[in-house]
């Protein structure tokens, strides 16, 4: 976790206290979601297919998130996956189509850069 950022007053410590018990699937809904995922890194797949990968640190009830070192992974069939640095970035929650828990482990062993394949279409509703 990053300090001296700014966030700490965007963020509510309460809801991202660590997960003390299990949760079951019946109560797990978007708040119990969000505070399991929170400083945790995410991957968000936004409606026009674009994929942002950061440490979630905050959100609110419209579904706006708050990501902190984040970056783009651009892909291409003719070159490998550019990585665009984009920092501190906030997404609307209009725009946000999926939201995943990323394994930092699995992650790190891809080797992006020679990886190839098309961009993702935006997602229509």
């Amino acid at each position: 976790m990053s300090s001296g950022t700014g966030l700490e007053s965007l963020v509510d410590p309460q809801v991202c206290a660590p997960l003390m018990q299990y949760i079951c699937c019946e109560q797990f809904n978007s708040l119990s979601l969000t505070t399991f995922l929170c400083a945790e890194t995410i991957s968000v797949i936004t409606n026009d297919g674009r994929n942002i990968v950061g440490v979630l640190k905050g959100f609110d009830q419209s579904t706006n998130i708050i990501l902190d070192e984040s970056h783009e992974r651009v892909f291409s069939t003719k070159e490998g996956v550019q990585q665009l640095v984009l920092g501190l970035y906030i997404i609307r929650g209009d725009n946000i189509s999926i939201v995943g828990e990323l394994d930092a482990d699995l992650d790190s062993t891809v080797e992006w850069s020679k990886m190839r394949a098309y961009p993702l279409k935006p997602v229509i509703h």
